[in-house]
This record gives structure tokens, sequence and C-alpha cells, in this order.
């Protein structure tokens, strides 16, 4: 096990800078932080790049999880690096480097899937991911321009639901022909009365679903190319509803 105990260290440099975009896409890496994202990486098998806590946090480790922790890229750090490298208030001082690892090439040929047109806000991309998960769908595709997978807050939201379902970042429109192709269905969700109301849908065993940016919903573009608009009905004085709270009613409608 290696020990750092300066913030000015090289390598704690280089991580600290994974809480941005810019460097996780230059580093082809990011951090997760926290016992829960810990335990489900490690769940799920995932290689690790490099393990960091303090002592307490390498203690609770030994008990809890079946790791080794002699290798050299298990890294004991102390109470001021966790600072540094956490992106919450309350730091657990447990963090992982994983690698970025989207696949090339997918088959979009089969189960339900969610895809997310220009979703913007962190939070409620992760929340979507998870109620995917929780609710037995295949997978999220995420248009480019939605949130970035690796930022912190998507990966709290996710709460580990990253390591169980596919996540994956393509032009939306090309993703759309590949379902099509195979006979699978594509809903566009629209705040849009004339659109077919939620309720009016029965529950089909293979679909793609298209939630739409917090502020201006699916994209005409995105929406010309599917195959039905749905709509969830609004009774009372509410505009509209929270981007992840309607995603939530629409994938479990047809979980």
């Amino acid at each position: 096990m290696q020990q750092i105990s300066s913030v000015n260290n090289a390598t704690i440099k280089k991580l600290a800078k994974l809480k941005q975009k810019k460097y996780r896409d230059e580093e082809n890496r990011y951090l997760i932080e926290g016992f829960h994202l810990f335990e489900e990486a490690v769940k799920a098998g995932k290689k690790y790049q490099y393990v960091l806590g303090t002592e307490e946090a390498f203690d609770q480790v030994n008990e809890d999880y079946d790791i080794d922790l002699d290798g050299k890229n298990v890294i004991l750090i102390n109470k001021t690096i966790a600072r540094h490298l956490s992106s919450t208030k309350n730091s657990q001082e447990i963090f992982m480097v994983l690698k970025i690892d989207q696949p090339k090439e997918f088959p979009f040929n089969y189960g339900k899937w969610v895809l997310l047109d220009n979703l913007a806000d962190p939070g409620n991309v992760g929340t979507i991911i998870r109620t995917a998960d929780a609710a037995g769908f295949d997978g999220v595709v995420l248009s480019p321009e939605s949130a970035d997978l690796y930022n912190p807050k998507t990966q709290r939201a996710m709460q580990g639901s990253q390591f169980h379902i596919d996540l994956i970042k393509r032009d939306l429109a090309d993703v759309i022909t590949d379902f099509q192709d195979s006979a699978i269905p594509v809903y566009t969700s629209m705040l849009d009365k004339s659109a077919k109301q939620l309720q009016d849908f029965e529950r089909v065993p293979q679909l793609a679903l298209i939630i739409g940016n917090e502020a201006h919903g699916v994209s005409e573009t995105i929406a010309s190319l599917s195959d039905e608009k749905l709509y969830i009905p609004i009774k009372g004085k509410a505009e509209s509803l929270n981007a992840a709270v309607a995603a939530g009613i629409m994938i479990y409608h047809f979980a």
C-alpha cells in the first residue's frame, strides 16, 4: 500500500482534477466516492486504477469487503486529502478511480430503454437511470448534449445503477432508427394535450421511451422520428412535472 500525505503530490493533483469534465475526458477515467458506490463497483467486478482511503475508511473496508488492500494501486491518504478529493460536504473518505469504458458499438435490437434528449441536470439524469434500473429496463441512451454520466452529482444520484444497466452516449436519431429497424416502438413524452394520454398505452415487451430537456422538452426533430407521442395528464394547477418524476411515472407504466 502506498501512502500520500500532501495535496501537492502529483498523483493527488491529477485525481482532484477528475471532478471536472474536461480532465475526465482527457484522462478517460473518473472518480467515485463513498462506501455505497465503492461496494457496488466491487460487486460488479469493476477493475479499478486506484483505491484511496483514510485509515478509518480502510478499517471499514477490511471489515466489510473482500478486497486486497496491499496492492500498489491502493493509497492511504489523510483527512486533508480526502476533503480535497471530495465533492461532498461530509466525505466518507473512500474513493475509487475507474476507467471510462463506453462501448464503440452496441446492438439496439432488444429490451426496454430510456432515451434522454439533452437533459441538462445531473441529478435528473442520475435519478432517471436509477429508476430505469429499479424498473428492470435494459439501459439508458443519452444524447451527446445531456449531462455528463461521470459528473459527481450524476454518480451520487445513480446510487450504483451505473454498474447494473447499459449506459451509452449516442446520437438519438441514429439510435431511434436502430430500434425501429428491429420493430421496437419508440414513444416520445410530450407536454401536449393533443398527444395520446399515458393511460391509453398498453404495456409492451420492448420499447424506447424518450424524455426531453427540463425546459424545452423533446426537440421537434427527435419527436418527429418517434412512433407515438404520449402525455401525462395534469389534473391540478401545476404547469408541468419535474423531468425525473415524469420519467418515473412513464417508466413504471411500461415496466
